[in-house]
């Protein structure tokens, strides 16, 4: 039987980038647009707070472009400080690239595991399906969703009784099967 398994964001992921003011290199997005017209020009920007000293950093979003070119819905939602928006836009690796950051999902995604009834069997195949593009080491969503340790896990891999068809070693965004033998 295949049991499905959610990995899900909790809150936006912290941005890596250096603080001009502190040397820090974490910022908190909060869902918060700075957005500026210039006659028919428009330039907006993802406010974002150092985690240590609280200094603002703007992240471009739009960056001189003519009003007309803009989605209506779009202003709108930069207008409303939209939280939905912000997350999409960190996940858009133009963005990145753009604005030279990274993103720290530390605490920031949970897994749901549909319950502990899976625990008691000794096959387990499982479906695990991301909600957004969390990159995440496998072996350390196999340890938590099956209540092992990692070196329990690793273990498991190295004696063939844990299979996928995708590398289960380094970091995955992207859904994949596994199965485990205990």
């Amino acid at each position: 039987m295949l049991t499905t398994w959610v990995v899900m964001p909790t809150c936006l992921p912290l941005v890596r980038r250096r603080c001009h003011a502190c040397a820090s290199e974490r910022f908190r997005a909060n869902g918060k647009f700075r957005v500026n017209a210039h006659h028919k020009l428009i330039d907006a920007w993802l406010l974002a707070l150092c985690t240590a000293c609280g200094e603002t950093t703007k992240l471009t979003v739009l960056e001189r472009m003519n009003v007309r070119s803009v989605r209506p819905e779009l202003l709108d939602r930069l207008h409303d400080n939209d939280l939905a928006l912000a997350a999409e836009l960190l996940q858009d690796p133009a963005v990145r690239r753009r604005n030279r950051i990274a993103l720290d999902w530390d605490s920031a995604w949970r897994l749901a595991t549909g319950g502990p009834d899976h625990l008691d069997r000794e096959v387990i195949d499982v479906s695990v399906r991301f909600t957004a593009r969390i990159p995440i080491r496998p072996l350390r969503l196999i340890a938590e969703g099956c209540s092992l340790s990692r070196t329990e896990v690793e273990r498991l891999l190295t004696e063939g009784n844990l299979v996928s068809a995708a590398r289960l070693t380094g970091k995955l965004s992207d859904d994949f099967t596994f199965t485990l033998k205990r």
